[in-house]
């Protein structure tokens, strides 16, 4: 929102803003130099003050501690599981990882040679069947190279085959842009090529040879004290567990099938091939045919069958990183990150599939720990103390992760740790400086100016936000507790309703639309995965509120029973066996493309009292009857009801222009900012060129050779032209500032140039018993 905001202001005042928000981040093309003396001429609390002002209508934040109150907000449970892994483990790894570090590379195209680095070493942190897979793919490639002799860039074909194994390998390859040149192969490259794939094929034979991984064994004893954890807990018993290879995760669905954990299993990836799931869509398309919960499109379907299984059926789902993103499982309580993405963003993103607002119980997040590798180790260290991705409350790690500049940024520089350093000193060194440099980013002051910015607009939001809360929710209610109620009037005979918030259709009032309107269970809120979500937007719920809205309404008299409602209608209590007259009216407003409605509630008793709106609707929400007998034939409502329709409709009228007014005020406040601004910001821009002419002719002056008083010259005159070019884009903004002007100017004119239009929907005689 902020940088948005910044956008649209004018170039001068963004540079200041910038540099307020993100004193950390740096400002192309001079800038630091510009915003420093910026800020040594402007007084900063004015500034402060007005950035607080201009911000304080759409930027608004509350504390976690100031709503817990009402929102509950649950924690973050870290488990931690060590492993050791095998020797063989250990000697493939450490093979793998000294090839990655050499300086020339055959199997790895020099424009992506960062991007497949990174891939390789996850592929390697995640499991020996994953780089395996790898390591042929890339010998094969180079086989196809070498034997060819093309010129050629295999590039594009090496990400399409690991992107098999490392799922977020697109997005990670737009993130990792290289633009180096692709290079052709010398003799001497051939040379290394045959070598290179003579150690890429004894890798790709030793991780091969490794049948079990010490990680995958460390899984089910992870699973065995979380699950124990979530039952302590009372959550459910469901995990899920997240990888960054495709392969990694065929490997753990052996491992879990001969497990007590094998029931219940279901995989999540970007294809969703397996049949698995192919078996588990199928149901689901068949259980939901006909109804609206089929949206047409397979991607989102299949999603939906998914994650439906997994709620209902399943107890483990296995999840690539297309599992990141887009679902909710707030029923599960229990995040595996078997393999951990050094980008702090990815993980939370991963979290918060789970530990999101509606989760119920606290969310365990299990990690693991190699305890051979010690930059392994100081990752974790740095993810989880430094960025508190793995505990605390909801919401802890926002501020935080929002202080740095990009998770990409630190997952390259990992990467380069990774790839850089080779003696365990080297490691300990560059990680320590990697800790000190955030240390530096997340610090007090960064917190302390968001908190300036974004915290302390307003001292009463956290009484707003409780107010507001209620009412909608308040709102919430009436109006869903109305609709059902009209269902229920509309669906008499026609659909058996089993309490206040369900109903199931046996017959479709709507025969033209068969297929839109589905027979069956209907939810508000939807409860249960068979039931049809029943909204106002639902077309069923359109076509009652049209059929009603169209009925026509004679008028008639209701008998109110106020001793058969539930609560207590102070307002009413002094109408009590009093009757009258009461009518309802429909008031559009039309003003360009914008429309109103507004009822207007008009009432009065026999003995000429007029009734307030709030009590008249207040009326209308107690048990009735229609009266056995019919009105009078002629009877007719009191002209005082006319008066107060009349005397509504002038009100409305007048606060509809005062709304106007407010906001033409306010849009030519923010007209006139954005316009001082625009004018400080040149004007200053033309002082600083002022000075810096004053200073070439100086030099000029001074200069001893002709050739340097000619450049002095030349100098003055293009700098005498970019003056001149500020100052008519001086004038130009002030002539832009005007046409905007003039366009506000026609907009509310032509809110002024209204169509209102009086509609009586219906009248009744009234008796309050």
């Amino acid at each position: 929102v902020l940088r948005r905001l910044a956008l649209r202001s004018s170039k001068s005042n963004r540079q200041n803003l910038v540099f307020v928000i993100d004193r950390h981040r740096k400002i192309p093309d001079g800038g630091w130099r510009r915003v420093s003396k910026l800020q040594a001429n402007l007084n900063q609390e004015q500034v402060f003050q007005t950035l607080k002002a201009r911000l304080k209508p759409v930027c608004h934040r509350t504390l976690r501690r100031q709503v817990t109150a009402y929102i509950p907000y649950t924690k973050r449970l870290p488990l931690v599981e060590e492993f050791t892994p095998e020797e063989s483990e250990d000697r493939l790894y450490q093979l793998v990882s000294e090839y990655l570090q050499r300086d020339n590379l055959q199997a790895l195209p020099v424009s992506q040679r960062s991007l497949m680095t990174l891939v390789l070493r996850k592929l390697l942190a995640s499991s020996t069947f994953a780089i395996a897979g790898a390591l042929t793919s890339i010998s094969n490639r180079l086989k196809t190279k070498l034997h060819k002799q093309p010129a050629l860039d295999v590039a594009a074909s090496l990400e399409d085959e690991l992107d098999q194994d490392y799922e977020a390998l697109d997005e990670t390859a737009e993130e990792w842009a290289d633009d180096d040149p692709v290079k052709l192969l010398t003799e001497a490259d051939r040379r290394a090529l045959e070598q290179e794939i003579a150690d890429l094929d004894a890798f790709a034979q030793l991780a091969a040879s490794i049948e079990h991984n010490a990680k995958g064994k460390a899984l089910l004893k992870a699973l065995d004290i979380a699950f124990a954890k979530a039952q302590e807990i009372g959550a459910a018993q469901k995990a899920i567990i997240f990888t960054e290879s495709r392969r990694t995760q065929s490997y753990l669905l052996r491992v879990l099938a001969d497990s007590p954990f094998r029931d219940g299993i279901v995989l999540f990836n970007g294809s969703n091939t397996d049949d698995g799931s192919k078996l588990i869509y199928s149901q689901w398309l068949e259980r939901h045919q006909g109804s609206d919960r089929i949206t047409g499109s397979r991607t989102a379907d299949m999603r939906s069958a998914l994650v439906d299984y997994f709620r209902e059926q399943g107890r483990i789902m296995i999840a690539t990183e297309a599992g990141a993103e887009g679902i909710n499982l707030q029923f599960c309580s229990l995040v595996v990150n078997y393999d951990l993405p050094w980008n702090p963003q990815r993980i939370e993103q991963r979290i918060g599939r789970c530990h999101r607002y509606g989760q119920k119980h606290d969310v365990v997040v299990v990690n693991f720990l190699n305890r051979k590798n010690a930059a392994d180790q100081r990752v974790f260290e740095l993810l989880s103390e430094k960025f508190q991705l793995f505990e605390g409350v909801f919401g802890a790690s926002d501020e935080v992760l929002g202080a740095i500049e990009s998770g990409v940024d630190f997952e390259k520089r990992i990467a380069a740790i990774y790839q850089n350093s080779r003696k365990p000193d080297e490691i300990a060194s560059a990680f320590n400086q990697l800790q000190l440099e955030l240390s530096l980013e997340i610090n007090e002051s960064m917190t302390r100016t968001r908190q300036q910015l974004l915290e302390n607009f307003d001292d009463e939001v956290r009484e707003k936000l409780k107010v507001r809360d209620e009412a909608s929710r308040a709102y919430l209610n009436r109006y869903e507790r109305l609709l059902m109620q009209l269902t229920r009037h509309e669906l008499d005979g026609q659909a058996e309703f089993l309490g206040d918030a369900s109903f199931r259709l046996a017959a479709n009032p709507f025969p033209d639309q068969a297929g839109a309107i589905p027979l069956g269970l209907y939810e508000l809120p939807r409860r249960s995965g068979e039931a049809h979500l029943y909204r106002l937007n639902h077309p069923l719920a359109e076509r009652i509120v049209a059929q009603a809205k169209g009925r026509e309404l004679p008028p008639a008299e209701i008998q109110f029973d106020y001793g058969q409602h539930d609560g207590k209608v102070t307002t009413l209590e002094p109408f009590i066996g009093k009757a009258g007259w009461l009518g309802l009216s429909l008031f559009s407003v039309e003003s360009l493309d914008q429309a109103e409605d507004h009822l207007i509630f008009s009432a009065i008793t026999d003995d000429g009292t007029s009734l307030d709106e709030e009590v008249a609707q207040r009326l209308l929400t107690l048990p009735c009857a229609s009266a056995p007998h019919p009105l009078p034939e002629g009877a007719k409502v009191d002209s005082a009801l006319d008066t107060f329709t009349q005397c509504r409709q002038t009100a409305i009228q007048r606060d509809i222009s005062e709304r106007n007014a407010r906001l033409f005020e306010t849009e030519a406040d923010k007209l006139d900012g954005w316009a001082d601004d625009l004018k400080m910001g040149l004007e200053r821009e033309i002082k600083e060129i002022d000075r810096q002419i004053k200073e070439t002719r100086r030099a000029a002056t001074t200069a001893l050779t002709l050739e340097e008083k000619l450049a002095g010259q030349k100098q003055i005159k293009t700098l005498e032209a970019q003056r001149n070019q500020k100052r008519r884009s001086l004038f130009d903004a002030q002539d832009q500032v005007d046409r905007q002007r003039e366009e506000l100017i026609a907009v509310i004119e032509g809110k002024l140039v209204q169509t209102r239009t009086m509609q009586p929907l219906f009248m009744l005689r009234w008796v309050l018993l």
